[in-house]
């Protein structure tokens, strides 16, 4: 028999709700968060840190949840795609995706919309070209962007 899967503490802030979990320590935060928390929105993609599938705002910030341990994010505020909502009221930024068609498959869209979110936090007044810039490493197969970048347009607009 082998030995017993070891598992640490994480203690971390998800979605505004303080958790402490007990994780394998070579566990991605994208497997925490889908396995442990059952939060879906966060999807798995390449898991080589190039599509951007899996972006999820630690401290405010965009991160690849699959290129991060539960040891760098020690202590964080992790917010996903389903932190983002008020409830029933969508974010801004969800809202505008909808409305602008900034989404098909919808397989990218946590990760792009979050994205998004995190730059007009930033830069609520943000270029076209700043916007593509914050975006780039998303990866979408469906939309051919147009939609998308009216659509975080749109939310930055709407916020002002």
């Amino acid at each position: 028999m082998g030995e017993p899967v070891r598992r640490e503490v994480l203690h971390l802030s998800v979605n505004g709700e303080e958790r402490e979990l007990l994780v394998r320590p070579y566990a991605t935060l994208l497997e925490v968060l889908r396995e442990e928390l059952r939060l879906t929105g966060t999807k798995h993609g390449c898991e080589l840190g190039e599509c951007g599938a899996c972006t999820v705002l630690v401290g405010g910030v965009p991160q690849l949840s699959c290129l991060l341990l539960p040891a760098q994010v020690e202590g964080a505020e992790v917010t996903t795609i389903e932190g983002l909502a008020d409830g029933a009221t969508l974010h801004g930024v969800q809202r505008a995706f909808m409305e602008r068609g900034g989404l098909q498959c919808g397989y990218c869209t946590p990760g792009m919309v979050l994205a998004a979110k995190a730059l007009l936090d930033a830069n609520p007044a943000p270029t076209r070209e700043e916007i593509r810039e914050a975006l780039a490493g998303n990866l979408c197969r469906c939309t051919g962007y147009a939609g998308i970048l009216d659509a975080v347009e749109d939310a930055a607009r709407s916020a002002r």
